[in-house]
């Protein structure tokens, strides 16, 4: 294999940069352009719903790399100009300006577009949080006034409403779970988050849906729910999941799904591959397909990318990790979780705020918990999860 001369990157977030940061560490001397929708440097996502939005800190200390880093790097970057096709026989992008870009090989890192409620687009004080103009956007917002309505009570939803807490304001957090994260975690650790919140004074309506924004000309001013109860926001932020960045791609011969969908390889056709987010691989050792959304998997599948670029047969075979922090607490979790696992804890004592514990199905452990032990749960992942946990499809 002809090692390519030129890498065309679509996202220049942590996926794509790390990508080609990758490439150059495996010897690519060949061209490198990034080709990004936003206007901003690559920027770090976790911090937003967490220190940027806290108004910790300013908005430039999220970025991923300094302008001499990037320099250094060799890359041609090509920011505000997002992808509107892609040829795959060509690999050539066109851009919505109509540019076309073409290389040798594509990597596709285009990441995720938040899901809205119906009616949000354009209603003044309703929020998505997914880039640092959304951030800031929200931050502003937050400082003109006291009572926030947060829908949805996953990981974002959980760390928007925790960080609200911390700036002293009114939250009120609705989602159509029983519990904050329960979805991902199950009901038993899932209820400990939900208790935590509700002790730090945020209200909850969990097990509650959305059935209308309410406002006029001037902002929102509320929410409605199904069950006819009125919630007074004086923001709302909707964290009701992504959808994967494949619009673009739509026709044009790439099998889509939940995401671009590759092989073990990362590799959507020949010479085009998808990597963090966006990507939906085939993870030979759990004979099933995956598609992560988190940091980590996107630093660590660039490095396959790279390398099967370059002429490596390398297939990506992760253990799922994620995180996240809310107020003093940090979970991670290696594996994968499953509200239907049982779980045991096996080291330290949920009462006393610091415990270590295991997810079993069928027998078998599949996931690894640490509420603010990162440390045990690192080596009980070492110890319980030498290969990827089998799970059915």
């Amino acid at each position: 294999m002809t090692p390519p001369e030129h890498v065309l990157i679509v996202g220049a977030s942590a996926a794509g940069l790390s990508t080609a940061e990758a490439l150059r560490r495996h010897g690519h001397q060949g061209r490198l352009t990034l080709l990004d929708a936003e206007p901003h440097l690559p920027y770090d996502r976790p911090p937003l719903s967490k220190q940027v939005l806290a108004g910790a800190w300013e908005p430039e200390r999220a970025r991923l790399r300094s302008q001499a880093q990037l320099e250094a790097l060799g890359a041609e970057f090509v920011r505000g100009e997002s992808a509107v096709a892609l040829d795959v026989a060509e690999r050539a992008v066109t851009t919505a300006s109509g540019r076309v870009l073409r290389g040798d090989a594509v990597v596709i890192a285009t990441g995720l577009t938040p899901h809205r409620l119906p009616g949000q687009d354009g209603q003044a004080g309703v929020h998505v949080l997914r880039g640092l103009d959304d951030a800031i956007a929200l931050r502003a917002r937050l400082a003109e006034g006291t009572r926030l309505v947060v829908v949805g009570e996953g990981v974002l939803g959980g760390e928007i409403a925790a960080t609200a807490r911390g700036l002293g304001l009114e939250v009120t957090l609705v989602g159509m779970g029983q519990a904050v994260l329960g979805d991902q975690l199950g009901d038993e650790i899932g209820g400990l988050l939900t208790r935590t919140h509700a002790e730090r004074g945020v209200r909850l309506r969990l097990g509650a849906a959305v059935e209308a924004l309410a406002g006029d000309a001037d902002g929102v001013s509320g929410v409605r729910l199904a069950d006819g109860e009125s919630l007074s926001a004086d923001a709302v932020v909707v964290a009701v999941g992504c959808r994967p960045a494949t619009g673009w791609l739509e026709g044009g011969g790439l099998v889509l799904g939940d995401g671009v969908e590759c092989d073990a390889r990362c590799r959507a056709a020949e010479g085009v591959y998808a990597v963090g987010d966006v990507a939906s691989f085939a993870h030979e050792g759990l004979g099933r397909r995956l598609r992560l959304e988190n940091r980590t998997n996107a630093i660590e599948q660039a490095q396959t990318v790279a390398a099967n670029i370059l002429g490596a047969d390398r297939a990506y075979t992760p253990i799922p990790y994620f995180w996240t922090d809310q107020y003093d607490i940090k979970i991670q979790f290696h594996g994968l979780p499953s509200p239907a696992a049982e779980v045991t804890v096996v080291e330290g004592d949920p009462a006393q705020g610091r415990f270590a514990a295991l997810y079993r199905e069928g027998g078998q452990v599949t996931g690894v918990l640490g509420w603010n032990m990162a440390k045990q749960a690192r080596l009980l992942r070492q110890q319980t999860l030498t290969t990827p946990p089998l799970m059915p499809a």
